[in-house]
Protein backbone atom coordinates (compact mmCIF):
# COMPACT_ATOMS: atom_id res chain seq x y z
CA UNK A 1 0.00 0.00 0.00
CA UNK A 2 2.34 2.41 0.81
CA UNK A 3 6.13 2.52 2.42
CA UNK A 4 8.57 3.94 5.16
CA UNK A 5 9.60 7.10 4.57
CA UNK A 6 11.22 7.79 8.42
CA UNK A 7 11.44 5.83 10.95
CA UNK A 8 10.69 7.65 14.08
CA UNK A 9 9.27 4.61 16.54
CA UNK A 10 6.40 6.61 18.42
CA UNK A 11 5.15 4.28 20.75
CA UNK A 12 0.98 4.93 20.36
CA UNK A 13 -1.64 5.33 23.48
CA UNK A 14 -4.44 4.43 23.40
CA UNK A 15 -7.37 7.23 22.79
CA UNK A 16 -5.33 9.12 20.47
CA UNK A 17 -5.13 10.08 17.26
CA UNK A 18 -1.38 10.67 15.80
CA UNK A 19 -0.55 12.57 12.28
CA UNK A 20 2.61 14.31 10.22
CA UNK A 21 1.17 18.04 11.23
CA UNK A 22 2.26 20.47 8.21
CA UNK A 23 6.21 20.68 9.60
CA UNK A 24 6.54 17.05 8.96
CA UNK A 25 6.54 16.03 12.73
CA UNK A 26 4.42 13.75 14.59
CA UNK A 27 1.37 14.74 16.75
CA UNK A 28 -0.61 13.56 18.73
CA UNK A 29 -4.33 14.72 20.23
CA UNK A 30 -7.06 13.07 21.80
CA UNK A 31 -9.67 11.93 20.10
CA UNK A 32 -12.68 13.64 20.78
CA UNK A 33 -15.59 11.24 22.07
CA UNK A 34 -19.11 11.75 22.88
CA UNK A 35 -19.24 15.82 22.29
CA UNK A 36 -16.32 16.16 24.65
CA UNK A 37 -13.88 18.48 23.32
CA UNK A 38 -10.39 17.18 21.74
CA UNK A 39 -7.43 19.39 23.61
CA UNK A 40 -4.92 20.97 21.43
CA UNK A 41 -2.25 18.73 19.62
CA UNK A 42 1.83 18.41 21.34
CA UNK A 43 4.58 17.09 19.12
CA UNK A 44 5.46 13.99 19.98
CA UNK A 45 8.33 13.56 17.56
CA UNK A 46 10.83 15.72 15.54
CA UNK A 47 10.90 13.93 11.92
CA UNK A 48 11.26 16.73 9.88
CA UNK A 49 9.91 14.75 6.55
CA UNK A 50 10.01 17.27 3.57
CA UNK A 51 5.79 16.61 2.20
CA UNK A 52 5.66 16.31 -1.55
CA UNK A 53 2.83 16.51 -3.27
CA UNK A 54 -0.08 14.19 -4.11
CA UNK A 55 1.14 11.83 -1.31
CA UNK A 56 -0.81 10.79 1.96
CA UNK A 57 1.31 11.10 5.08
CA UNK A 58 0.29 9.19 8.05
CA UNK A 59 1.94 7.08 10.86
CA UNK A 60 1.55 3.46 10.83
CA UNK A 61 0.95 0.96 13.44
CA UNK A 62 5.19 0.81 14.14
CA UNK A 63 5.36 4.39 14.58
CA UNK A 64 6.99 5.54 11.67
CA UNK A 65 6.36 7.81 9.15
CA UNK A 66 4.81 6.71 5.78
CA UNK A 67 3.25 7.80 2.58
CA UNK A 68 1.27 6.34 0.23
CA UNK A 69 0.46 7.88 -3.85
CA UNK A 70 -3.63 9.87 -3.15
CA UNK A 71 -5.79 8.26 -5.14
CA UNK A 72 -7.16 11.56 -8.18
CA UNK A 73 -9.63 11.43 -10.51
CA UNK A 74 -11.75 8.07 -11.09
CA UNK A 75 -13.39 6.93 -13.61
CA UNK A 76 -17.07 6.94 -12.96
CA UNK A 77 -18.72 3.60 -13.05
Amino acid sequence: MGKKVKEAGVSKKSGYLYYVDKEGDIAEVKMARGGKGKGKPKKVSKTGVKKESGYLYYVDKDGDVGRAKMARGRKKK
